[in-house]
């Protein structure tokens, strides 16, 4: 975890440094403050669809994000891209469903990027399982600006598992999984490893978690940072 502290420090020193674009509007915008209520707090549910684990080698093939605005969805705001990439698609196609010639009609990596964090300029990223999105932005950010990528995260597999340990529950990894977490909240089952549909999924998880973890009392974003 990452305090709110440092994370706004390299925020603006990353500023000082940024090209022109996206990148820059992104960190010249101040994030969230982390003792604000959740319920106050602009969010944008982000998932990504890939052709493996590792952004060395890997790349991103789709990616869909809608915003939450305090404890609502948005779906006004929701967005669903393909994305071009060099190399085959192989067997990652078993998975996402997305095939060479359906990914040769995406965005390029660059204005994928861009829409991304336009979309996520001053709103807290919201993700199941962060290393994999923090990863990939952080990979698009260097190859074309440069520089790392920086956010204000919440991660509802992180809420989930910290739920678990509160409750003195075994860590169980199989628990933590989107759509098994969901069934524990009679949340509607969606189907899998479309990036728009898991957005959708991991922003509805969220307002589960984060309203069960505050009953009737007020909690503040800091409490559910990643």
């Amino acid at each position: 975890m990452i305090s709110a502290w440092w994370g706004d420090l390299r925020r603006r020193a990353l500023l000082s440094k940024a090209p022109e674009g996206a990148l820059k509007r992104y960190l010249g915008t101040p994030w969230p403050a982390p003792h604000l209520d959740y319920r106050a707090v602009d969010y944008l549910a982000l998932d990504f669809e890939t052709t493996g684990l590792k952004p060395k080698r890997d790349a991103v093939v789709s990616f869909g994000y809608l915003p939450l605005g305090g404890s609502r969805i948005r779906l006004s705001g929701a967005n669903y891209s393909l994305v071009q990439t060099s190399q085959p698609v192989e067997q990652s196609a078993t998975i996402h469903g997305l095939f060479d010639d359906a990914v040769a009609a995406g965005l390029e990596s660059k204005v994928a990027l861009d829409t991304v964090l336009t979309a996520l300029t001053g709103r807290v990223l919201l993700v199941h399982y962060a290393p994999i999105e923090l990863s990939f932005l952080n990979a698009l950010c260097r190859y074309h600006y440069g520089l790392p990528f920086v956010a204000r995260v919440v991660d509802t597999l992180a809420l989930a598992r910290r739920r678990q340990a509160r409750r003195a529950e075994p860590l169980d990894a199989e628990a933590l999984r989107l759509y098994t977490l969901r069934e524990r909240y009679d949340l509607p089952r969606y189907k899998s490893h479309n990036a728009l549909a898991d957005a959708l999924a991991t922003a509805e998880l969220f307002l589960a978690l984060a309203a069960e973890r505050a009953g009737d009392r007020a909690l503040t974003l800091e409490r559910l940072l990643y």
